[in-house]
């Protein structure tokens, strides 16, 4: 996340999934995979493979066209789990795109955990909500945009299916550029992608992807790989770093900082965010700490007047002013998003102007450094 524009999503937390194999096996029971399935595959033996959809399922016959719903169910016939996936993760993103409404139906559910009142309509056919209750099995669809004719039960709320929070999660990602973490999916990757999967974790989640993390790993050698990392971790991704450093790597994660503490830099930053007063730091990295300690809060999708108050610290209009002309000092790579909160955000316009001058003047270090 590079902006703190309105329209950018904050950072969500971890989802759970099944593994592939159920996955792919839900996929399979939905109405439109069974219809397609029944209306490609002749029941005696003697059709030609052109008979209809089955009655009872009126929405899963507008959601593909003939071709697309021939190749469809051949993959379900004869591919495998991943191939099944890939498939119908194609589907969902040609059904559930097509209609603005619908996409955000299924958004509002994936991150607000809304329910939905009424009748399924394409979700249901892809298998994409159920009642609670249901232990995963897919809703039964109605016809979209009117009540369906069995009453009262189309009142009950649905929420997400476990195949519906997969391809929730896909389609969210794919529309807002950010990739929403899966846990277990980062126990075989190094520290910089643990470091960055961990951004949005709340504590008792983290802690679990950790141990997965930690599991066959010597715990001296693994601190070590985490402070490799924070030095070109994004700012959110290095204040997690040296928050696991600090609390759950014992001994080994307090010497790895203690030795980070003389890097130039990284050192400042470990030394504000532990509280760290014996480390003489001079302005232009007290500048580039106090840079990205306000940009992780623009990283992890924070109000303006949170990253406003994390630079003033009571300190006073003037103060403040002063303490922004340092920032064009840092060389942080997230300097000028963090002056432009202050430009377009802080009520007094004495410290409005100082981020504005220290914005040139950044720009005009930048062009002489090349």
């Amino acid at each position: 996340m590079a902006t703190n524009d309105d329209d950018t999503l904050p950072l969500q937390p971890p989802v759970r999934l099944p593994s592939e194999t159920e996955l792919a096996a839900a996929v399979r029971t939905t109405p439109l995979a069974a219809a397609l399935l029944r209306a490609a595959e002749p029941a005696d033996g003697t059709g030609t493979g052109d008979e209809p959809l089955p009655a009872g399922d009126p929405e899963t016959g507008k959601l593909l066209d003939e071709a697309a719903g021939a190749r469809v169910a051949g993959v379900l016939r004869e591919g495998d789990d991943r191939r099944v996936l890939q498939t119908w993760a194609e589907v969902c993103r040609d059904v559930v795109t097509r209609e603005e409404q619908v996409f955000l139906v299924l958004a509002r559910m994936f991150m607000r955990r809304e329910r939905l009142a009424g009748p399924p309509g394409v979700l249901g056919a892809l298998g994409l909500v159920r009642r609670p209750g249901q232990d995963g099995q897919p809703a039964v669809t109605g016809r979209r945009g009117r009540r369906a004719e069995s009453g009262p039960a189309d009142a009950e709320p649905y929420v997400l299916s476990p195949l519906g929070s997969w391809a929730a999660r896909g389609l969210i990602s794919e529309a807002s550029g950010q990739d929403i973490p899966v846990m277990g999916a980062f126990a075989a990757r190094d520290a910089a992608a643990l470091l960055l999967g961990l951004r949005s974790y709340p504590e008792p989640e983290r802690l679990e992807e950790l141990t997965g993390w930690l599991a066959g790993k010597d715990r001296g050698e693994a601190a070590e790989e985490v402070g490799a990392a924070l030095a070109t971790a994004s700012p959110l991704s290095r204040a997690v770093g040296v928050e696991l450093l600090a609390t759950d790597f014992g001994d080994e994660g307090r010497r790895v900082l203690d030795r980070l503490m003389e890097t130039p830099r990284l050192g400042a930053v470990i030394a504000a965010r532990l509280g760290r007063d014996e480390r003489p730091s001079p302005p232009e990295e007290i500048a580039w700490a106090l840079v990205d300690m306000a940009a992780t809060l623009l990283e992890f999708g924070g109000e303006t007047d949170e990253v406003i108050a994390s630079i003033a610290m009571g300190m006073d209009a003037e103060e403040q002013a002063a303490t922004l002309a340092l920032f064009a000092l840092g060389d942080h790579p997230w300097t000028a998003q963090v002056l432009r909160v202050f430009i377009d955000h802080h009520p007094d316009e004495r410290v409005s102007a100082a981020a504005r001058k220290a914005l040139r003047r950044l720009h005009g270090l930048a062009s002489v450094r090349g």
